[in-house]
């Protein structure tokens, strides 16, 4: 395949398993396999892997929500064009997911699915995750993964995208997600910027004396 469109590090990424204890630092405190170098293109490694052994080379994080692995957009959009696929907020994070993630059939009235699993999608995108992005650039050539490939359509409606959701425009369906370094949280619904704020709890006033 034409490493234009698909740098030759992206496949291992997808399948390198991320979160394992480090074999060489497993006492340490900071011992999770949640790194990967762009430049060995080898298996996963920790914080003090990449000190002895990567600390020269293009290294990318790997966080976990909801049992999947993600990555922060300003992360991995400086080495890949990412246009096309949908991205989420994350504890104030702008993340994506790498590989497709399992559901259930999606419902009627769905107004954007990946072209290639057919998840149910926020935001008119392309793809849910970068290894469905991958597989549409298998099938149908049109689209890449170069930084000078990118498509002006897209770049256009990525930022309209970016730039509603930072306003507080979040459909009911939206929700964020948990993020945390190396560890898994459930995913929870956004709260929507008009919601009714709980009030306190009463309290009765003193009796008079």
């Amino acid at each position: 395949m034409d490493t234009v469109l698909v740098p030759p590090w992206l496949e291992q990424l997808l399948h390198t398993p991320f979160f394992n204890v480090c074999r060489i630092h497993a006492d340490a405190a900071r011992s999770e396999c949640n790194m990967f170098c762009l430049d060995c293109s080898g298996e996963a490694f920790c914080f003090y892997c990449r000190s002895s052994r990567h600390k020269d080379h293009g290294v990318i994080q790997i966080r976990r929500s909801s049992y999947h692995d993600v990555v922060r957009v300003g992360e991995i959009e400086r080495v890949l064009d990412i246009s096309g696929v949908q991205t989420y907020v994350i504890n104030s994070a702008r993340v994506l997911f790498l590989n497709v993630r399992p559901q259930p059939k999606s419902g009627k009235g769905v107004a954007h699915i990946c072209e290639i699993c057919g998840r149910s999608l926020l935001d008119p995108f392309r793809f849910c995750s970068l290894g469905c992005k991958l597989e549409g650039i298998k099938k149908n050539g049109d689209s890449s993964f170069g930084l000078d490939g990118r498509n002006n359509d897209e770049l256009t409606m990525e930022t309209t995208t970016t730039t509603s959701t930072s306003r507080g425009s979040i459909s009911s369906r939206q929700q964020e997600e948990g993020l945390r370094e190396g560890s898994t949280q459930d995913m929870y619904p956004a709260t929507p910027s008009n919601a009714r704020r709980r009030k306190g709890i009463p309290h009765r006033a003193p009796f008079a004396s």
